[in-house]
């Protein structure tokens, strides 16, 4: 049973994030950084918790999408920075990319 709401909840969550999807040129220095992360989740998944924990971050106050090994995207469109992960727009990349949270997916087409 637990398995059950473990997979309808990561469902409900892919989707909401897929229908979610901002256009890059809103991800400014004010709202957020461009970053190519090799996965996305939620803090209370095991691997990323644990992460976190190892980093200090409180569990409980990260409510947003949170980036596992990402790296900045400069410029959009321009040849070596494409992201062929998954794209994101991430309030603090102040991790050294090992995380970066307050993440929302980005459409890099846009």
């Amino acid at each position: 049973m637990q398995f059950k709401s473990a997979v309808f909840t990561t469902l409900v969550f892919a989707t909401f994030a897929a229908a979610t999807r901002i256009p890059a040129s809103q991800c400014t220095g004010i709202t957020g950084s461009l970053q190519c992360c090799d996965s996305t989740g939620i803090a209370s998944d095991a691997s990323i918790s644990k992460l976190l924990g190892l980093l200090g971050v409180v569990v409980q106050d990260v409510t947003a999408l949170v980036g596992v090994t990402c790296s900045p995207i400069s410029v959009v469109g321009v040849g070596g920075n494409s992201c062929t992960a998954q794209s994101v727009c991430c309030t603090n990349n102040s991790f050294n990319g090992v995380v970066a949270l307050g993440c929302s997916p980005v459409n890099l087409g846009l």
